[in-house]
């Protein structure tokens, strides 16, 4: 006779829940002690203000488009700039995440090259950007490259988590036929990883979107410029206008990413 019975829940050590009450301790413990540093104490300042919120809210629920095709032009730059970058991206971050899978590169190769990828993606978009602004002038190209350098050290870094998860077996049965490793990585471990590299470059292109809006504000081209612009001139019936343009032009990109990555799966 089968017992149906359910099986208790596996117990944990004393030790294990020792350690996640240390973890989870120190998160609150971090947390209390940072309330004075962020300034939490300070939001009762959203009410005290109430008056001059009110205005600006007023100012930016009556959007402005009289200058809507200049707006709808910078945007489509901006989209040209998060799209370019992304793509040159991709072409950098397939070597490196090849280059630092533990279970495709020698200890010699993976190191130095996770090195470059965690310089890559601490530099802020803005400092990179204004490197390229001082070396190339102001345009579109600056942020292109900027973008380009920071997402090629995130991909690669995704890129290599997703290798280093890859099935054993297909790589194996190519070695079997006494395949170079150019072969296995070819046959073994692109195929198995290419959708989900496909769909973490879709993303990327979605946050670059955003990201490149941000990266006008120190001239590197695209609707950030203007919306830099109209702030400084507090014209915020303008400024609610490029907003409305950007969220609309952001989620047009997302429901097409969604789209393509369903095709994916």
């Amino acid at each position: 006779m089968i017992d149906s019975a359910i099986p208790a829940p596996p117990s944990r050590s004393l030790a294990a829940r020792l350690l996640d009450l240390l973890i989870w301790g120190g998160v609150a413990v971090l947390l209390i002690y940072s309330i004075d540093d962020v300034n939490l104490g300070d939001l009762s300042r959203l009410f005290s203000n109430a008056e001059n919120t009110r205005t600006f809210a007023a100012e930016l629920l009556r959007p402005d488009f009289t200058d809507w095709r200049l707006f709808v032009e910078k945007m489509w730059e901006t989209v040209q700039i998060a799209l370019w970058g992304t793509f040159i991206a991709v072409f950098a971050a397939v070597p490196m995440g090849l280059a630092a899978a533990r279970n495709v590169s020698p200890v010699w190769v993976v190191t130095p090259v996770r090195w470059i990828m965690n310089m890559l993606r601490s530099i802020p978009d803005l400092v990179i950007g204004l490197l390229f602004v001082v070396a190339v002038g102001l345009g579109p190209l600056p942020g292109v490259l900027a973008i380009a350098l920071n997402t090629a050290g995130v991909l690669a870094k995704l890129f290599s988590e997703a290798v280093e998860s890859i099935d054993k077996g297909p790589v194996e049965g190519v070695r079997a036929t006494g395949a170079t490793s150019l072969h296995e990585i070819v046959w073994g471990v692109i195929p198995q990883v290419a959708p989900l590299w496909t769909s973490f470059a879709l993303y990327r292109f979605e946050s670059n979107s955003r990201s490149a809006t941000v990266l006008g504000l120190i001239g590197a081209g695209g609707i950030g410029q203007v919306l830099f612009d109209r702030m400084n001139a507090f014209d915020f019936r303008d400024v609610s206008a490029v907003v409305v343009i950007v969220v609309i032009a952001v989620t047009l990109i997302d429901m097409l990413s969604q789209a393509m990555r369903k095709r994916l799966l």
